[in-house]
């Protein structure tokens, strides 16, 4: 299965002023996660992002932030516990009317009143902590989950890698960057094409 861009979404976690020192490769995890930011933007994809108790580690990196529809602060280690599902399903709005309204087989129900982007492609830090619970549990919601691994980070390598190896268990499928970029491409006859291989390169 690829990725579908008019299906998609992209949930940034936690890439925070006082944490990505400490993180293994952090400058380039960043520029990833920036990268993911921009392409999103530019493809219409909607960009959620999450920080870990601001007051103590910051806010996220500015140009992660100023990509993001909303930003959810959190205290739980998972953020779908701190609202984000809310933000990745909205609850449909209620059809209203009148008399002189269309008779009710003609109307369209509720439900298709929102369009639901089902695959969430996702990254963030610390990969085995906040990235990795927010991760299984929008899986135990049925939520189609990437997880872009070239954007993930932990202080240790090791584990960075058990997160990833958890997340593949549980059904997540791991990609890159890369990979997000053209498989929301899908050609290059996208009109968009030059300017995301222009981010990437």
């Amino acid at each position: 299965m690829l990725l579908e861009v008019n299906e998609s979404q992209l949930v940034l976690v936690d890439y925070q002023d006082r944490l990505m020192p400490v993180i293994q490769d952090g400058p380039q995890v960043l520029a990833n996660a920036q990268r993911l930011a921009r392409m999103a933007r530019l493809l219409r994809v909607p960009v959620w992002g999450t920080e870990q108790n601001p007051e103590k580690l910051g806010h996220n990196d500015e140009i992660v932030r100023s990509h993001c529809l909303k930003t959810l602060s959190k205290m739980d280690f998972s953020a779908a516990t701190s609202g984000l599902l809310d933000v990745l399903r909205p609850p449909a709005r209620v059809m209203g009317g009148n008399a002189r309204s269309l008779p009710r087989h003609l109307q369209k129900p509720a439900a298709a009143a929102v369009a639901e982007r089902s695959m969430v492609v996702i990254a963030g830090c610390e990969a085995h902590v906040c990235l990795m619970q927010t991760a299984l549990e929008m899986l135990e919601q049925e939520l189609d989950v990437w997880v872009v691994t070239d954007a993930c980070g932990s202080r240790t390598e090791r584990n960075r890698d058990a997160a990833f190896d958890r997340l593949a268990g549980a059904g997540a499928e791991l990609v890159t960057t890369e990979m997000v970029a053209f498989e929301w491409l899908r050609s290059a006859e996208h009109p968009s094409f030059r300017e995301v291989l222009a981010m990437i390169k």
